[in-house]
């Protein structure tokens, strides 16, 4: 699984619940994975490819290439 490389934004767990006629039949873990996309961006003038949440891309952190 690939981490944001600007804000290191990763995997996050919360819980499923499944309610079945009016009683909670199944509380599991359930796992999100965040937007990460593998990007040309500039750093320090030199093109490289990194991996970027889509949050750092829309907010201008990075400068794509």
């Amino acid at each position: 699984m690939a981490r944001c490389e600007i804000c290191s934004k990763d995997m996050f767990f919360g819980r499923k619940i499944q309610i079945t006629r009016s009683q909670i039949s199944r509380r599991a873990l359930h796992r999100q994975r965040a937007n990460v996309k593998k990007v040309h961006v500039i750093v320090d003038g030199v093109p490289k490819s990194m991996h970027v949440c889509t949050r750092c891309l829309r907010s201008g952190l990075v400068q794509r290439a």
